[in-house]
């Protein structure tokens, strides 16, 4: 319960939350902090800030405050690679990536927590490259006083699945490029595939531990796969071959490698014609020619996620349809830009 107190008559209690100052363009934040204890000399600041009235919060046992509030919400949805402080202002808490890595959100558990009434969460989109430090979401207890069942609603929401934000590590790959085309292989063409994907690779931290120049031979293909995995590579690109020409046979060599499963296609514009496979737990991705023409394609949103060790199939890659369309600005500024940022 909240009583109103007036402010001549506030000397000796306690603020119920923070008093927050603003002064334009020079500052704005907390002038009392919740729990301070009101003196005399503070009447004078306080009616500047335009307060007549304080606020005494006497909690009944099924209310809470805000700022405890917030706290339990926190831990309910960090999960691993999370970290948060219990410093809450105003019964907000903000939420850090623990480490570098992949946020990853629980979508259809955030949209249920944010529909229990007086909580809510703000995050970055699912699938965002973040730093250590980094903040990714931001949670708050709405009112000053809330029903203690409205916020173990919301948290147990929140835990049903784990949690509803987390931040994978991206592994670190050895990786093998097999080039094919036999205008490359002969010499009638100068490669640029290899130097573009291996820059993409190296740039999430991995190392490209092979490169291989092949023909538009499939028994050829398939026996380069077989032996890169030999070598230890744990991640294969495989570029060219992609379409649907009779002599684009790249698929067809992943399939003779022994590739069990091999999902053909994503909804993604620039890379519709892009390859998912795997050799037991080793994926390969086949890149179609629109990688040496676009800097951002299908590649670029999933890439991260294999390495964060997500198993991508027909389901992910039909998701990626709402926001996979590539806006061609004249000035790339992705990741800073709507692509793939559907879910």
């Amino acid at each position: 319960m909240i009583k109103i107190v007036k402010l001549e008559e506030a000397v000796g209690t306690k603020l119920a939350h923070d008093l927050t100052e603003i002064r334009p363009g020079d500052f704005k934040g907390p002038a009392f902090r919740q729990g301070h204890t009101v003196c005399q000399e503070d009447l004078c600041h306080m009616q500047r800030l335009g307060k007549n009235h304080l606020y005494v919060i006497d909690l009944e046992d099924d209310e809470i405050h805000e700022n405890e509030a917030a706290a339990i919400l926190a831990d309910a949805l960090a999960g691993t690679g999370v970290t948060w402080e219990n410093n809450p202002k105003e019964g907000k808490i903000d939420l850090y990536a623990a480490t570098d890595g992949l946020l990853k959100v629980d979508v259809p558990a955030l949209a249920a927590f944010n529909l229990v009434d007086e909580v809510m969460c703000a995050t970055l989109h699912s699938h965002t490259r973040v730093k250590k430090g980094e903040k990714i979401g931001a949670t708050r207890a709405i009112p000053l006083v809330m029903k203690r069942a409205a916020v173990e609603r919301a948290a147990a929401i929140a835990r049903q699945n784990g949690a509803v934000l987390s931040v994978a590590p991206l592994r670190q790959a050895n990786a093998g490029l097999i080039i094919t085309g036999n205008e490359v292989y002969h010499g009638l063409i100068r490669d640029r595939f290899a130097p573009i994907l291996g820059r993409k690779v190296e740039a999430l931290g991995s190392e490209v531990a092979a490169v291989e120049f092949l023909p538009d031979d499939a028994p050829a293909i398939a026996r380069t796969i077989q032996a890169f995995l030999q070598q230890g590579c744990d991640l294969l690109l495989l570029s060219g071959g992609m379409s649907v020409d009779p002599d684009d046979v790249t698929r067809h060599a992943i399939r003779q490698a022994g590739a069990a499963e091999v999902h053909y296609g994503s909804a993604v514009l620039p890379g519709a014609m892009f390859l998912v496979a795997y050799l037991g737990e080793v994926p390969l991705l086949g890149v179609p020619a629109c990688a040496l023409h676009h800097p951002v394609t299908v590649l670029d949103l999933v890439l991260p996620r294999i390495l964060a060790g997500e198993h991508i199939g027909k389901v992910e890659l039909a998701l990626l349809g709402h926001g996979g369309l590539c806006r061609d600005c004249r000035e790339c500024s992705y990741p800073h830009c709507p692509f793939g940022k559907g879910r």
